[in-house]
């Protein structure tokens, strides 16, 4: 069921690929466009399939009946404001942005038809050619509408979520933001930080568990500042209630508190077995 005649995607890496894999995969669109400020990437989306078109200039968003903000951060803001007097009048557009509060406040009032969305699909792996059109089946996708949101952009958007494979959640923008400052952005800064604070000369005797802890630290590093400083407030709140737990588990290992220990990470195994 081809739910859109022409969709363009500005970003082709991870997230924008698969999503051009997907829309492909699922006969959802029937041409999709690709523009990425690096044409390797744009070509390669091509050759693999996730494109039909690379897109040479912002006008192609012109005849878009769908377009998707595939693109770090601050990208998706400079390219909303270049975009929008080309967009026809019912042309939805998306973000796959990891933040919401500051890009759904800013492109509702720009765009009628805007949506905020994170699918929780993402890796520390990027590039295409690491992108899958079955990314999304079985994870989450977080729908962060307002009062202004229209009813039938917001319900065509749920269904193509619910297309690709996701589990559709709806939050406001704020809530989304705080509750991510925890789930997502303070365990990358805690995966930066837990490397930076590791000696070069021990990293030849690194065990298995901290390359499991550590995965997320190879995660680019421009798009996860971006990340961090646009969540700033949320991140700084999550990152104290984690020196909270790291200094309560300090000084039970300094009074040499077994009881007390032993509890801290009891409490932390019975959450972790909740993520299944």
């Amino acid at each position: 069921m081809k739910m859109f005649k022409k969709v363009v995607i500005f970003g082709t890496g991870l997230i924008g690929g698969s999503l051009g894999l997907a829309l492909k995969r699922k006969d959802l669109a029937k041409r999709v466009i690709g523009l990425s400020r690096h044409k390797k990437n744009a070509k390669l989306a091509l050759e693999i399939g996730a494109i039909d078109q690379i897109g040479t200039s912002l006008r192609v968003v012109r005849d878009a009946d769908l377009v998707i903000l595939a693109t770090p951060i601050n990208s998706i803001m400079e390219i909303a404001l270049k975009i929008v007097k080309n967009l026809k009048k019912d042309c939805i557009v998306i973000d796959v942005g990891s933040t919401k509060e500051k890009i759904v406040s800013r492109l509702s009032t720009l765009i009628p038809n805007f949506v905020g969305c994170h699918p929780l699909a993402g890796s520390e792996k990027k590039g295409i050619l690491n992108g899958r059109g079955n990314i999304f089946t079985g994870s989450i996708c977080i729908i962060t509408p307002i009062a202004k949101t229209k009813k039938n952009t917001l319900n065509k958007i749920k269904l193509l979520w619910a297309e690709l494979g996701t589990q559709v959640i709806m939050l406001t923008p704020a809530r989304h933001d705080q509750i991510l400052a925890f789930t997502s952005h303070l365990p990358h800064a805690v995966a930066f930080s837990l490397m930076g604070s590791i000696p070069d000369k021990f990293l030849g005797l690194s065990s298995s568990g901290l390359k499991d802890a550590t995965r997320i630290s190879g995660s680019d590093a421009l798009l996860w500042s971006e990340i961090f400083l646009s969540n700033r407030k949320n991140l700084l709140v999550s990152i104290s209630s984690f020196q909270q737990k790291l200094a309560a588990l300090k000084l039970a290992l300094k009074n040499k508190d077994m009881g007390r220990l032993t509890k801290i990470l009891s409490v932390a195994k019975e959450k972790r077995e909740q993520l299944g």
